[in-house]
């Protein structure tokens, strides 16, 4: 409760100003600090050094791809199938080699070959990507935003000046009745007329205006007036005044939770924007990882389809001496070209794929000059064969937890919480405690001396006052609350479905992960296979027991199945980028700053 004393002693008068300036500065001390630990509180940020760690999830040690595929050739053979008989350790010899163990290197003899790394073509996206760039000024204006609302109790310095010369011809006035102690003058009728004159005026002020958390204004001044009268009755007369007022809402627009709520509202916004932002930057790293990949798998079936085309060139020489030789009908001969034809166009479009790849990752580094590039891109990076048992209750709380749609509407949530309290304050009526005080000075005849006496409490002013206002139906008001409200409840609706949405995801990648390592083996198989029967089809060609076009077909299932394996390793490392997303975290590589 308020005490207010209307007693005139200027000692009270001014106690009451400095006290409420002092809790002014405090309410600012104290915000400062709230504000510091908003900030360290509501804001679960992902660091950037928090990348998805496999080996985290996994129920066993990972096993390399040499391991699976004896362990699939074990399974074979104990399987009632029969068992197919092939020379593993001589179809396994690149991967004997450590350093060799992940597969094939594309590209590597191309002259004009750039050999970049998945760590570098991250880095360069972060960097050039068109959309982190619009992304990133995001967070500037979310900042700019906070600050503003931050600024909203700044204390206001204000002066004002005004100087007036009036110079009036004589105007009659109206008819007065005395009413006097003086006989002479009471109940005598007068008419008062404003003769010719000329007045000057001058009028200064000078004060800080400081509103308050609590929704209140203090404002401090020191007013002076001086008029000065040119004629038969010149006067020069100057006073002055130091004012105290003070202002404060009871009930709508009342203490700091209220009038602080759009800071807070700004800050919770300023942290949901630096989350979609991160959002966005993690986006555009997976989809440049899946486009590095994409790339890979382009160079692999190039690579493979190259190797088609010379064994079909090699074919036709070779059946060529053999007709020369009189061993095989000329015939033969055609059936050859068809084969070399038709892996003449298989290897054309492999050739456009690669460069739309290379487009496609050049579009995400926004590296498409105006004139064509000259230099290939070449993946460095070799895939990662290791198949990893994830424990999938782990990684799902993981993702629960850290995933940024998820930490983002938290945020926002906490923010409709904010706006529907601010609202439900203002449904109060407008209820007002106005007070003001003033320290006058004597009239003097110069500016000089206008404050000698404002100090000796002969003359003061003050009034206190109450306000009150409220709508007659308040639906307007009322309605906003029930509006936050129900945006609330959409949002919670919201955060549901995103809840079952990542579940699903993180559930769909494994299972993805899992398809695609079984992939990567039984395309190993039948890379075996079909290598052996070309062979085999290869030697009795040349005994006369099969046909050139029986020789070619065994030769593209050897061919459609290394494609087969390429693509599979391919997504297979899509599949873990894929699992990496799904927990909002990025797969391993490099570490990356997103600031």
């Amino acid at each position: 409760m308020m005490h207010i004393s209307t007693s005139s002693s200027m000692t009270i008068g001014f106690i009451k100003p400095v006290m409420a300036l002092m809790v002014s500065l405090f309410s600012l001390l104290v915000l400062a600090e709230d504000h510091a630990e908003l900030k360290g509180k509501l804001t679960k940020r992902l660091a950037t050094e928090e990348q998805l760690e496999l080996d985290k999830y996994t129920t066993q040690p990972p096993k390399t791809l040499k391991d699976a595929v004896e362990g699939y050739q074990n399974t074979q053979k104990n399987s009632n199938h029969k068992a197919i008989v092939i020379d593993l350790k001589k179809a396994l010899i690149p991967f004997d080699d450590p350093a060799a163990e992940n597969g094939i290197r594309p590209g590597a003899e191309e002259a004009n070959a750039q050999q970049i790394k998945i760590e570098d073509i991250r880095i360069r996206a972060l960097g050039n990507n068109l959309a982190i760039q619009v992304a990133k000024i995001d967070p500037l204006i979310a900042a700019a935003s906070t600050r503003e609302e931050e600024a909203k109790f700044d204390n206001i310095v204000f002066a004002y000046a005004k100087y007036s010369s009036y110079d009036t011809p004589k105007i009659s006035g109206d008819k007065v009745e005395f009413t006097s102690d003086n006989p002479a003058l009471n109940n005598q009728q007068v008419k008062l007329s404003t003769i010719e004159q000329e007045k000057r005026s001058l009028g200064l002020e000078a004060g800080i205006k400081i509103p308050l958390r609590t929704g209140g204004t203090v404002t401090l001044s020191s007013p002076i007036d001086g008029k000065e009268g040119i004629g038969k009755f010149a006067t020069e007369e100057y006073r002055s005044a130091l004012r105290f007022s003070f202002s404060q809402p009871l009930l709508r627009d009342a203490g700091r939770q209220v009038n602080e709520a759009s800071i807070r509202v700004a800050a919770y916004e300023q942290q949901a924007t630096d989350l979609n932002t991160r959002l966005q930057a993690i986006r555009i790293i997976a989809t440049v990882d899946k486009a590095y990949w994409a790339l890979y798998e382009a160079w692999g079936e190039l690579d493979v389809r190259r190797q088609q085309f010379e064994y079909a060139q090699q074919n036709l020489a070779m059946v060529k001496r053999r007709v020369e030789e009189g061993l095989t009908a000329a015939v033969e001969v055609n059936r050859a070209e068809i084969g070399v034809a038709d892996r003449m166009e298989a290897l054309i479009i492999a050739e456009t794929n690669l460069k739309l790849a290379q487009r496609q990752l050049r579009f995400f580094l926004n590296d498409i000059g105006d004139t064509p590039q000259t230099d290939v891109l070449v993946p460095a990076s070799q895939p990662n064969l290791l198949k990893y048992e994830f424990d999938r209750q782990k990684l799902l709380n993981d993702a629960m937890a850290g995933r940024l749609e998820l930490l983002a509407q938290e945020v926002k949530l906490a923010a409709d919480m904010t706006n529907i309290e601010y609202l439900e304050n203002q449904t109060l009526p407008m209820f007002t405690l106005d007070y003001q005080y003033g320290a006058l000075s004597n009239t003097s005849s110069g500016i000089g001396n206008t404050y000698q006496n404002i100090f000796d409490e002969s003359f003061n002013d003050w009034s206190i006052g109450l306000k009150f206002e409220m709508p007659i139906t308040n639906e307007a008001r009322k309605a906003r609350l029930e509006r936050a409200v129900q945006q609330r409840n959409q949002r919670l609706a919201t955060k549901s479905l995103q809840q079952l949405t990542v579940k699903k995801e993180i559930f769909d990648a494994l299972d993805q992960v899992d398809q695609q390592w079984q992939r990567i083996l039984a395309a190993r198989q039948q890379v075996l296979i079909a290598g052996i029967n070309y062979d085999a089809e290869l030697k009795q060609f040349n005994e006369g027991l099969r046909t050139m076009t029986e020789v070619l077909e065994t030769l593209t299932r050897l061919g459609e199945a290394q494609i087969k394996e390429v693509r599979a390793i391919s997504d297979y490392q899509i599949s873990l980028v894929d699992t990496a997303y799904a927990t909002g975290t990025l797969l391993g590589y490099s570490k990356l700053n997103f600031q």
